[in-house]
């Protein structure tokens, strides 16, 4: 249970989507049922059908910030960077960031680094798993990163500097309700609900709340232990609203499901709970990671999409379902020729 070859499979490459569904909810939804242990086919837009009045859908409304950068380096060699660090959680609004980068050689402090517009940048500090402390010079980063970054796909989903699908993905990897600048990844259980669901959602008695968690690099960051409960997760940013922390706190007392849309709002929720599931509102950091065995405080459901092998989230999806369970759905959902990762469907588990 806690061994990482135990959340290990083989997913054929047809099976990755590297592009969105035609329409957001299109996409197909693998209903998992942990009382009675079965799984059925279903297609996202009949989501409601598989609701209860009462039930209350809690969303991450985060938004992307085109975070990957494409420079050179004083010698004229290519780089890619990704900024990691964003606005909406530092003070201070620092030209100094931390990044990841990619280059044909080792960084070294005091590199120079060139971008479009006169953005340049220094490399003040080179720290472990290819990440870098660059201290930006002669343009705002945070404006420049606006007008010439680019949105930071997974790595999975190939796309060239120039790509015809640089517009699709600025608006397909965004949820409709994205608001809040300051993820380097989308929350993407979230892509797939479109503002006619959200009225049909809210004409059927199904409640609706936000919370904010900054989708961080260490969420995806490979696991690198065999124990998985010896894996660390990052912390990442949250901000939860005294709306929200009420909206849960009233259906937890009048015996209604609270659905979480995504595993970022599993461990925002399960963070901040108390042992009876009660919330509090404010903001804070968490690297919580939830393996088997853990204690469920808050979240009675989850809408999560496929996730990698041998990662974070698919041991959340595991602790959730139930080892066994979460297998079974992964082998109907492969079998099925379902669509994976972050443009690919989705699953509802009850």
């Amino acid at each position: 249970m806690f061994e990482i070859n135990d959340y290990n499979y083989i997913l054929p490459a047809r099976l990755i989507a590297r592009l969105p569904a035609e329409k957001r909810d299109h996409s197909r939804l693998l209903l998992v049922d942990r009382q009675d242990r079965k799984c059925s086919g279903h297609n996202f837009f009949e989501l409601l059908s598989l609701l209860e009045p009462g039930d209350l859908l809690i969303f991450n409304d985060t938004k992307v910030v085109k975070a990957r950068l494409h420079g050179k380096k004083e010698s004229g060699g290519q780089i890619e960077i990704l900024v990691l660090d964003h606005p909406s959680f530092i003070s201070d609004a620092s030209q100094s960031r931390l990044c990841l980068m990619k280059s044909s050689k080792k960084p070294r402090e005091g590199h120079l680094l060139f971008f479009e517009n006169g953005l340049s940048g220094q490399i003040e500090e080179v720290l472990p798993e290819g990440k870098v402390r660059i201290a930006f010079k002669n343009a705002n980063i945070d404006e420049q990163l606006d007008i010439q970054g680019q949105v930071p796909l997974p790595p999975y989903i190939k796309r060239t500097k120039d790509s015809d699908l640089k517009h699709l993905d600025s608006k397909r990897y965004q949820t409709i309700f994205s608001s809040v600048k300051g993820a380097i990844a989308a929350p993407t259980a979230g892509l797939h609900f479109t503002q006619e669901l959200f009225k049909k959602l809210n004409k059927t008695g199904v409640n609706t709340a936000f919370l904010t968690l900054h989708v961080g690099y260490g969420t995806f960051s490979p696991v690198r232990v065999r124990d998985i409960k010896k894996h660390h997760l990052e912390e990442e940013y949250y901000d939860i609203p005294t709306a929200t922390a009420e909206a849960i706190n009233e259906t937890k007392k009048d015996g209604g499901r609270v659905i979480a849309v995504g595993t970022t709002v599993v461990r925002t929720l399960e963070k901040v709970a108390d042992k009876d599931g009660f919330i509090s509102a404010g903001g804070g950091k968490t690297g919580l990671l939830i393996t088997p065995g853990y204690s469920f405080k808050v979240v009675d459901a989850l809408i999560t999409n496929f996730h990698l092998p041998k990662s974070s989230l698919l041991f959340l999806v595991a602790a959730f379902a139930g080892l066994s369970l979460a297998k079974k759905a992964y082998s109907i959902a492969v079998a099925d020729a379902y669509r994976f990762y972050s443009y690919g469907d989705a699953m509802l588990i009850v």
